[in-house]
C-alpha cells in the first residue's frame, strides 16, 4: 500500500514538474481569463438592459461560438480548459510546496482541486457546443434552481440549502479578502512579468478577485434567500446573480464596475498563467 502510494506521489510530481503539462496548463489559464473577458462583456449588455443574454460561463462558451470560427475556437477552449483543470489537479496532489504553514498549504490545494473541476467542466461543455450538441443546455441559474428543489425535497433540505448558502458566502468573503490583502501574489513569481508591469498586476488582482467575491456572494444570498423561503424559484447561478444586481437601484452602475472587475481578473489570468508557481 505504501509502495504504491509512493509510485503514486512521485508520479503526479513528475507530471507536475513536465514542460510539456505546465505549458499546457498555462495554455490553459489563458483559456480560463478568456471565459471572464466573454463574461465582463455579457454583463455589460445585460447592464445595457439585454436580459435575454445568458450572463454565465456557458453564456460565455456559446458566444464563441457564435464566431466565424466558432467551432476550431470552441475545440481550442475546450482543450485548453481542461488542460487547466489538470493542471489544478497536480497542483492539489502535489504542488504549493513553496508554503509553509500545512493549513495554508491544504486551503490551497483545496481551491485547487475547485478550479479543476470548474477547468473540466467548462471545457467539457466546450467541446459538448463544438460538436453541435450543446444549443439547448440550460444555464447556471436554471440548473441551480433544479439541484436547490431536490434538496428542499429532502427531510432536512432547507438545512442542507441553508449550509450550501453560507459555504459560497464563505467562499466569497474569502475571495474577496484575498483581493483587499493581495495576497494572491503568493502564487506568483512576480520577477517572472516583463519589468514595470508588476504593479499593474497587482492591481488587476485587487479589482479581480473582488470582483468574483462580489458575484459568489450575490450567488449565496439568492441560494440562501431560497432556503429561508423554501422556493427553489429564488435560487440562481451567475446569470441570476448579475442580473439580481442589475435590477437594483443604482444597479446599472454597479454591473458595469463588477463587469470591469471581472474584465480585470480575466487579464490577471494571462499574467498568472506566466508567472504562478509550481
Amino acid at each position: 500500500m505504501n509502495t504504491a502510494r509512493a509510485t503514486a506521489h512521485a508520479t503526479a510530481s513528475r507530471a507536475k514538474n513536465s514542460k510539456t503539462m505546465q505549458i499546457l496548463g498555462r495554455a490553459g489559464m489563458i483559456c480560463y481569463g478568456v471565459i471572464h473577458l466573454l463574461l465582463a462583456y455579457l454583463a455589460i449588455r445585460v447592464a445595457t438592459g439585454d436580459k435575454s443574454e445568458q450572463a454565465d460561463q456557458k453564456g460565455a462558451i456559446q458566444e464563441v461560438g457564435s464566431t466565424a470560427f466558432g467551432g476550431f475556437l470552441l475545440w481550442v477552449l475546450g482543450l485548453g480548459l481542461i488542460a487547466y483543470g489538470a493542471w489544478q489537479v497536480l497542483l492539489a496532489a502535489k504542488g504549493f510546496h513553496w508554503v509553509d504553514k500545512k493549513s495554508k498549504r491544504t486551503r490551497k490545494k483545496i481551491g485547487a482541486a475547485a478550479r479543476a473541476v470548474v477547468g473540466f467542466s467548462l471545457g467539457v461543455t466546450s467541446i459538448i457546443y463544438a460538436v453541435g450538441s450543446g444549443s439547448s443546455s440550460s444555464s447556471s441559474s436554471e440548473q441551480q434552481k433544479t439541484m436547490t428543489a431536490k434538496l428542499l425535497a429532502l427531510p432536512a433540505g432547507p438545512f442542507l440549502v441553508g449550509l450550501v448558502a453560507l459555504v459560497i458566502i464563505g467562499v466569497a468573503v474569502g475571495t474577496a479578502v484575498k483581493g483587499f490583502r493581495k495576497s494572491f501574489e503568493d502564487d506568483l513569481d512576480m520577477a517572472d512579468l516583463p519589468r514595470g508591469t508588476q504593479q499593474w498586476v497587482r492591481r488587476l488582482g485587487v479589482v479581480g478577485y473582488i470582483a468574483k467575491g462580489v458575484t459568489f456572494f450575490i450567488v449565496g444570498i439568492l441560494i440562501g434567500t431560497a432556503a429561508i423561503q423554501h422556493d427553489p424559484d429564488e435560487a440562481g447561478g451567475l446569470d441570476a446573480a448579475l442580473k439580481t444586481l442589475a435590477s437594483q437601484p443604482f444597479g446599472t452602475v454597479a454591473l458595469f464596475v463588477v463587469a470591469l472587475g471581472l474584465a480585470a481578473y480575466g487579464v490577471y489570468c494571462f499574467a498568472a498563467a506566466k508567472a504562478h508557481k509550481n
